[in-house]
């Protein structure tokens, strides 16, 4: 048991061993929790350990399930387990339980994985950083004084540190494929509907955010989205009509020779670093050299009215947090309840107006319709995935002076009269200036990918962003397929938490 390299494995790998007896589903679960005790104190990815459920389920055995036995985290956001902590990052909801087994639970656990922790997240979701207060900072495995990025940092340091294979993650504006990029992971976000997002909720963050897993291979992640997609009752939107066997897609590469436009400005005209653009124009030029037609060209979309509808509906869906925090603790919501910039969102949305809500909503249908009609012309649309590299942990954390502010503003009733001042603008530009990119594809619903492509000068991943036609999910694994298997690819074994691990195997 000692000598089983359980790390090295990528999930399809385990079940292939479960499946010929060489290892059993208990000593599988053994080792990835001897490595989650190793490792999670110097990362802190993981917030709740569920052990004797996944030890219970591995002995019970499994009924033939494609994934029986493997170790999998849930993130603590939208993935609840009935019974178990589901906190969102807030400590105001540290002693709640999930009510209900998310839909996106039930359906993994009909794959064989076995729930055996749940990984952190920044309060709320709301951050491209993971450092909630109230559980701490989530660090890079490839180095630990750096983020792993949000909102899935828990789950992407996790899988990049070799703790699980697999771990569930969201995205509703990039919080699958920033973690991905930051930790050398793949991460795709489904078309919206392609995979479950209730019960609770028929549409989550109004289309926008969608359940799926990050992983270090691509055929676990289409492996995955082939066991847990399809339609769900009660759900807003329905999966979009394209569909395949991802699994098949990934072995099988591109379908002849790619048409892919591509930028490296950013949609809001803030500053990229040189070496985002590196990793873009890098691959732009190894994608001609493999035969696509690759073309600069930038998206038919306005990236400014991109980026204020997505915050409105940041705003909305922050101030109806705090009103279901109301629910929960009896009372009112109050300033000390969450932190500083949670409690401005949620203050910024009390006076966004609904005629605000539906005219962002218009913005996102306009897009979704350019964007389409981009696709007849470009079978791939690629960007960097984010606009700066990982940042240190508490770089963007607030200062003292901008909490007080924000005391006063929320004491003195003055958040009208900020938002006019042109704070909001301000606001918008400073929180999405490090990720301007994946917001998109959010809104218009399509299918997008973040690849380990490049490495910045202090060795830290950075990644590439491919997006598809809504529902053309097949493109993006037959692409991530034939790039898998290249030079090019940065596998997350190079981070110092494997080669360290592999030493002290021997």
């Amino acid at each position: 048991m000692s000598l089983f390299p359980y790390w090295k494995y990528d999930a399809t790998g385990l079940a292939e061993l479960i499946k010929k007896r060489e290892v059993t589903a208990a000593e599988v679960v053994a080792a990835a929790i001897a490595r989650l005790e190793q490792i999670n104190p110097k990362i802190n990815a993981v917030i709740h350990k569920m052990y004797d459920r996944a030890r219970f389920e591995a002995e019970k055995g499994g009924g033939g399930e494609p994934f029986f036995g493997i170790p999998f985290l849930l993130k603590d956001i939208s993935q609840g387990i009935k019974g178990e902590p589901m906190t969102s990052g807030a400590r105001a909801l540290q002693n709640h339980p999930a009510e209900v087994d998310s839909e996106f639970v039930r359906r993994m656990r009909r794959t064989g994985v076995l729930f055996m922790g749940i990984t952190n997240v920044p309060e709320f979701a709301l951050m491209a950083v993971t450092e909630p207060e109230c559980y701490g900072p989530t660090r890079n495995p490839w180095n630990i004084d750096y983020t792993p990025g949000g909102s899935s940092g828990g789950a992407a340091a996790a899988v990049a540190s070799g703790i699980v294979p697999l771990a569930g993650a969201n995205d509703g504006g990039g919080s699958i494929r920033i973690p991905a990029a930051f930790c050398g992971l793949f991460g795709l976000k489904p078309s919206r509907g392609r995979t479950p997002v209730g019960p609770l909720f028929g549409r989550a963050w109004q289309g926008a955010s969608v359940q799926h897993v990050l992983s270090r291979s691509v055929r676990d992640s289409a492996r995955v989205l082939d066991l847990i997609k399809g339609y769900e009752s009660g759900a807003a939107f329905p999966p979009p009509p394209q569909d395949a066997d991802y699994s098949e897609c990934v072995s099988q590469g591109p379908e002849g020779k790619l048409k892919i436009a591509f930028s490296t400005r950013s949609p809001i005209g803030t500053p990229v670093d040189p070496q985002c653009v590196e990793a873009v124009t890098k691959t732009a030029a190894y994608l001609d050299s493999l035969g696509h037609f690759v073309e600069e060209k930038e998206a038919p979309v306005d990236g400014d009215k991109i980026a204020q509808s997505y915050m409105t509906l940041y705003f909305g869906e922050v101030a109806a947090e705090l009103s279901f925090l109301q629910d929960i603790l009896g009372r009112k919501a109050r300033f000390s309840d969450v932190e500083p910039a949670t409690w401005m969102l949620g203050l910024l949305g009390r006076v966004t107006s609904s005629e605000e809500m539906i005219l962002s909503l218009h913005e996102w249908d306009y897009a979704a319709f350019s964007m389409e009609r981009f696709f007849e012309d470009y079978d791939l649309y690629m960007t960097p995935t984010t606009a700066d590299p990982p940042t240190k942990i508490g770089e963007l954390a607030m200062k003292s002076g901008e909490v007080s502010l924000m005391k006063w503003v929320s004491r003195l009733n003055l958040i009208k009269l900020i938002k006019k001042s042109g704070f909001v603008d301000d606001l918008i530009r400073r929180s999405l200036k490090r990720t301007p990119f994946t917001q998109l594809a959010n809104l218009t619903g399509q299918p997008a990918m973040s690849l380990p492509l490049h490495l910045s000068g202090l060795g830290l991943p950075l990644g590439v962003q491919f997006i598809a036609a809504k529902g053309r999910e097949d493109i993006l694994y037959r692409l991530a397929g034939q790039l898998e298997e290249t030079e090019h690819w940065i596998d997350a074994e190079m981070n110092p938490f494997f080669r360290g691990e592999a030493e002290a195997m021997g």
